[in-house]
């Protein structure tokens, strides 16, 4: 495969996927962890490799982080 064409198709598969800043994957973690959708706070936080604080910090109960402590490294 040419290197034009290889460039375009990395540039189609990087524009089908959201840009997402830190501070909008700690606020989705915090959410879904208020809601109850463990597996989907897991995603944000091995993702961005989200610290404890952060959610606290964000105001996500104290509860809720402590019942997911096992995925903070």
């Amino acid at each position: 495969m040419g290197k034009s064409k290889a460039r375009i198709l990395r540039k189609g598969i990087n524009d089908q996927l959201p840009k997402i800043s830190r501070q909008d994957a700690i606020n989705f973690a915090v959410e879904n962890l208020e809601k109850g959708n463990i597996t989907e706070a897991k995603h944000y936080i091995t993702l961005f490799c989200l610290s404890a604080e952060e959610l606290l910090e964000a105001n996500a109960s104290y509860e809720t982080v402590v019942a997911i402590k096992n995925i903070f490294t």
